[in-house]
This record gives C-alpha cells, sequence and structure tokens, in this order.
C-alpha cells in the first residue's frame, strides 16, 4: 500500500511540474505574439527555461532513467560552476574584451564599458573576501543587504533583457514589404563607415531578394547630420545604396531626426503619407541595437519589426552593456520604484522588530 501511494505521489508531483513547464511555454507565446518587443518576452521564457529545468531534474531523480540523470548531473555541474567560479570567469572575459576594444576602437567612456564593468566586480569581490559587514552593526548590515537585494534583482533584469534581445533576433519578415527603414549611425566625414554600412547591407541583401519573388520595396534611409559629419547620415547611406546598384526611384530620404526614436515617428510619417491606408514595412539596424529600436517602434505605434545586421563579436559584450543602460534610462522610473521598495522592505524589518518590542512593553 505504502508503494502504490508513494508511486501514485511521484506521478502527481511529476504531473504538476510539466504542467507548470507547458503553462508557462503558453503564456510565453502569448507574450510573444502579442508584442515581442518587451523585456516581459526575456522574463517569460527564462521562467519556463526554469520550470522545464525543475522538472527535467525531478524526473531525471525519480525516474531511473540514465539519460535524463545524465542531463540532471551535467545542469548540476554547470550550477556548481556558475555559482563558485562564474563572477571571476566573468571578469577575466570582460578585462579580455576590454583590452581587445581598447586596442581596435577609439578610447570613449562608451567603449569601456566591459572594462568599468570588471573593475566593479573586483571591488565586490574584494568586499566579500574580507567581509566587511562582521564590523557592522545587525542594523547596518541588514540595511546594507538593500542594496545586495537590489544588484540581484538588476542580475536577473540583465537576464532577462539578454533573453528577449535573443529571442528578438529571430525574426523572419515576409518577403511582401512596402518599406525598409535603415536606421542611421555616425558617419566618418561623408563616408560610411563598416558599422554603417552593414546596416545597408542588410537592407540591400531583403531588397533584392524580394524583387526577385515580387514588388521591390522603397528603402527609407532616416537619420539628420551631426556636427561632425559634412552631409546627413540620409544622404551618405542612400549614395552607398545607389552604388551598389539599388535605383534611387526605390530609395527616400528621411535627414532630420537625431535619435532612434525619431528615426520611427519620422519614417513612420513618410509611409502614412505615401500609403494612408495599409503597408507593411520593417526595419533594419545592427543585430546589438535591435531590441531597443523594436521598443523605440512599438513607443511610436509603428507595426514594423526589425531585421538585424551582424557586428563584430569583440564589440557585442560592450554594445549589449550600452543597451541595457539605455533601457534602464527609458524605464528609469520602474526601476527607481522597485529599488526603492526593496530598500523600504528591509528599513521595515529593521524597525518592525522595534516597534514590536515597544509596544509589548507599553501594554504589559
Amino acid at each position: 500500500m505504502t508503494n502504490i501511494l508513494e508511486h501514485f505521489q511521484g506521478k502527481l508531483e511529476i504531473s504538476i511540474f510539466l504542467s507548470l513547464s507547458i503553462l508557462s511555454l503558453a503564456i510565453f507565446l502569448i507574450s510573444y505574439f502579442y508584442d515581442r518587443r518587451r523585456v516581459l518576452t526575456g522574463f517569460l521564457f527564462n521562467v519556463f527555461l526554469i520550470s522545464t529545468g525543475l522538472a527535467i531534474s525531478f524526473l531525471g531523480v525519480t525516474s531511473n532513467n540514465i539519460f535524463l540523470e545524465f542531463i540532471v548531473l551535467i545542469i548540476f555541474i554547470i550550477m556548481i560552476f556558475v555559482l563558485l567560479f562564474g563572477i571571476y570567469a566573468l571578469i577575466i572575459g570582460l578585462l579580455i574584451n576590454a583590452k581587445i576594444v581598447i586596442q581596435r576602437e577609439r578610447k570613449s567612456l562608451s567603449n569601456l564599458l566591459t572594462l568599468f564593468l570588471g573593475l566593479t566586480l573586483i571591488g565586490y569581490v574584494i568586499i566579500d573576501i574580507c567581509n566587511f559587514d562582521r564590523f557592522l552593526y545587525p542594523d547596518v548590515r541588514q540595511f546594507f543587504n538593500s542594496f545586495y537585494m537590489i544588484g540581484l534583482y538588476f542580475l536577473f533584469d540583465v537576464f532577462n533583457f539578454l533573453m528577449a534581445s535573443l529571442i528578438y533576433q529571430l525574426n523572419r519578415p515576409k518577403m511582401n514589404q512596402d518599406f525598409i527603414i535603415v536606421l542611421g549611425s555616425r558617419l566618418m566625414g561623408d563616408k560610411v563607415p563598416p558599422l554603417l554600412a552593414s546596416r545597408v547591407n542588410k537592407a540591400i541583401s531583403f531588397y533584392n531578394k524580394q524583387s526577385k519573388i515580387s514588388k521591390p520595396p522603397k528603402i527609407i534611409f532616416s537619420g539628420g547630420q551631426g556636427h561632425d559629419e559634412e552631409i546627413s547620415e540620409a544622404l551618405g547611406m542612400q549614395l552607398y545604396a545607389i552604388d551598389k546598384g539599388i535605383p534611387m526611384k526605390d530609395t527616400i530620404l528621411e535627414d532630420k531626426s537625431v535619435s532612434t526614436l525619431q528615426n520611427m515617428k519620422f519614417s513612420k510619417s513618410i509611409m502614412d503619407n505615401l500609403m494612408p491606408t495599409s503597408y507593411n514595412s520593417i526595419f533594419v539596424t545592427n543585430n546589438y541595437h535591435l531590441f531597443r529600436a523594436g521598443i523605440y517602434a512599438r513607443l511610436a505605434n509603428l507595426k514594423s519589426q526589425g531585421i538585424g545586421s551582424k557586428t563584430a563579436k569583440y564589440f557585442l559584450p560592450n554594445a549589449m552593456i550600452r543597451e541595457y543602460i539605455a533601457i534602464v534610462s527609458m524605464y528609469k522610473k520602474r526601476y527607481i520604484v522597485i529599488s526603492i521598495l526593496i530598500l523600504a522592505f528591509n528599513i521595515l524589518l529593521i524597525i518592525l522588530p522595534k516597534i514590536t518590542l515597544i509596544y509589548i512593553k507599553f501594554t504589559q
């Protein structure tokens, strides 16, 4: 009888884990097809991965299946490695990347983000090893725990952002577009540098593929003129594309925008004027910038999804840090509120016992 009950309980627990995994996948898919241009997409997919990992681990422990047991063992080894050595591996990787970026790119604050993050993590490791907390009063220690909790929240949020960005790379638009918006970036005088050229080349590739099977789309080159640029980014991209064989009649200039949000708004205005009823459009930018550009498209009420051009691999870590900082800046009110709530919760944990003691003292 005991064996039967244990077997039934095991089946029930497996069913619960599998149901949670399936439910989390269903919620993710609903969110993804509704609008994939949100960090929420990454969060929901991470929930699915965690619930699926727990389901597989439970099955591996209880089913006596060698293959599942092997998977659980691999997951366990990876988790142990991440917990024990992950931060050290990350620091080494960041410093190596920073050295490569410094050697190959111009020295600016935006190109030194991996270096700054690496040095910050070194400082955290030193503080953790020295265990300065032991010199603090318990209440002060509890207060500083707030910042550890805020740090953990941002760490989890970074994973959600990275997952959302990765998922957004999977866009495969249909070959029925009326417009392709190419987002501008800095020119070198009047020349299109490699980073911007990769965007234009991606648009040209899509244009040529669609032209073979249907009506060729119009390419909107979007970008104004910076103070150190001899011509607008839009004109620079247009001249580059024409030189690559794109007919001038299939190109449109949007040369007033000075930000990604304006790229989207001003391009939308052009498309609305040309095709007031309805149209299909996509936008092109570098892969690291794709997800944030998608958010700006949503803010501009533009239904366009994006396709990303390749970026040098050594540049990606630095670029992704910059992108996350930009996301935090976009939604700073949300992050400030969450940080204040975490801080308030820990302050409450400090004062609540004292208030309770005072109340007990005065009611005795």
